[in-house]
C-alpha cells in the first residue's frame, strides 16, 4: 500500500485491474485502518477516473454475494449520496411508491454515512430484519413488488470500510460505487448524483453496461430531483434540463425537504409521506423521483403520465399498502 500511496500522491492514476486488485485486499483485510483512510483521502482531493471507477466495481461484483432474481427485470432508485443536504429518505419512498404502481424493485442501500439516516436506517426501523437469503428475497419480491438489498451483506468490501467511512464521516468513493454494485444487476436505474462532472462520469459508466439508467442532478447541488432548483437528467438516448413548473410543482426551499436531527424525525417524515399525509414539498419530490423512475422503465411514455401513475400509487394507498406488506414479509 505505500508504493500505492506514494503513486497516488505523486498525482498518478491507477489502472483498471490495479483498482480491481486494491479493492480486493481491502476486502480481505490486507492493509490497516490508516492506509485504507489515507487512500480515500487522495479521491476527496482529486476526481476519480472512469478506469479506476470501473476497477473498484469489477472487484465488488467479483466479490458479491449473487442475488437470483429468476429473469425478472428490477429498478433501482438510489442518490450517490455525499450531497450534504440532509434531506429525508426521498429515493427510499420513491421506491414504494414505484413498487405500488406495480413496477418491480429492488433498492440496494446502507446506513446514512454522511446523514441522520440512510435507506437501512429508516427501514430497520419499523422492524425489518436485512437478509441475503435468495428465496426470502424473491418471496418479498413477489409479495409486494419490492426487496431491500443492505449492502454489507452482500459486499464484504463495503463491509470492511464502514467503520473508516463512519469515523471519517464525509462521502467516499465508496458512495460512488453503491450505485454500481447492486448485486441483483438490475435492468433499470435511477440514479442521484452531486454534481455535473460526476453525473458525466456515470454516464461513461453505464454505456458499458447493459443497465438502462437515468442520471439526475438537480443544479442546485441535490442527488435526486430536488425541485428546489431546475434539474437535469441525462440517459443513454438524450439529456435535458427540466424545471419544478414544466411538471406542474412549484420551486421549493431547501429547508422543505430536511430530514430532521434524528433518526425519529427521519422516520416520521418518510411514514407521513407513505401514508400521504406529507407537506406538499416532500410529497411532491417524491412524485417527480418516482416518476423518473417508472419513465426508465418505460421510456415511451411521457412524464405527464409517468407522473399519473406515481400519484395514482401515492394518493390511493398502494405506496403504503406495499411498504405494510413488505414489512410484514420482512420481519
Amino acid at each position: 500500500m505505500k508504493q500505492i500511496l506514494y503513486k497516488l500522491f505523486d498525482h498518478q492514476y491507477l489502472g483498471r485491474d490495479e483498482a480491481r486488485t486494491i479493492l480486493t485486499k481491502i476486502a480481505r483485510n490486507e492493509y490497516n485502518d490508516a492506509q485504507v483512510a489515507s487512500l480515500i483521502t487522495v479521491f476527496l482531493m482529486r476526481s476519480i477516473s472512469i478506469e479506476e471507477l470501473t476497477g473498484f466495481k469489477d472487484a465488488l461484483l467479483e466479490m458479491r454475494h449473487p442475488v437470483d432474481l429468476k429473469g425478472t427485470k428490477v429498478i433501482d432508485i438510489v442518490g450517490t449520496g455525499g450531497d450534504g443536504k440532509n434531506t429525508f429518505n426521498i429515493s427510499t419512498c420513491a421506491s414504494f411508491v414505484v413498487a405500488g404502481a406495480g413496477y418491480p424493485v429492488v433498492k440496494h442501500g446502507n446506513y446514512g454515512a454522511t446523514s441522520v439516516s440512510g435507506a437501512s436506517n429508516v427501514i430497520e426501523q419499523h422492524g425489518v430484519k436485512f437478509t441475503n437469503d435468495n428465496d426470502k428475497l424473491l418471496r418479498s419480491l413477489d409479495g409486494c413488488n419490492m426487496a431491500f438489498l443492505h449492502a454489507p451483506l452482500f459486499n464484504p468490501a463495503m463491509k470492511a470500510v464502514a467503520p473508516v467511512r463512519k469515523q471519517l464521516g464525509v462521502r467516499t468513493f465508496f458512495n460512488l460505487l453503491g450505485p454500481l454494485v447492486n448485486p441483483a444487476l438490475p435492468a433499470y436505474q435511477l440514479l442521484g448524483v452531486y454534481n455535473l462532472s460526476m453525473q458525466r462520469l456515470y454516464a461513461y459508466a453505464y454505456q458499458a453496461s447493459d443497465t438502462k439508467a437515468s442520471v439526475v442532478f438537480s443544479l442546485d447541488g441535490y442527488d435526486e430531483i430536488s425541485l428546489t432548483s431546475p434539474f437535469k437528467i441525462v440517459t443513454s438516448h438524450n439529456e435535458k434540463i427540466y424545471t419544478p413548473e414544466e411538471l406542474g410543482f412549484e420551486t421549493y426551499s431547501q429547508e422543505a425537504l430536511n430530514g430532521g436531527n434524528t433518526l425519529q424525525e427521519a422516520v416520521t417524515c418518510f411514514d407521513n409521506v407513505l401514508k400521504n399525509k406529507a407537506l406538499p414539498a416532500q410529497k411532491h419530490v417524491v412524485l417527480a423521483n418516482a416518476a423518473f423512475a417508472i419513465r426508465t422503465i418505460c421510456p415511451e411514455k411521457t412524464i405527464e403520465a409517468c407522473l399519473d401513475e406515481a400519484r395514482l400509487s401515492l394518493e390511493s394507498g398502494l405506496a403504503f399498502d406495499t411498504f405494510s406488506k413488505f414489512i410484514a414479509l420482512n420481519s
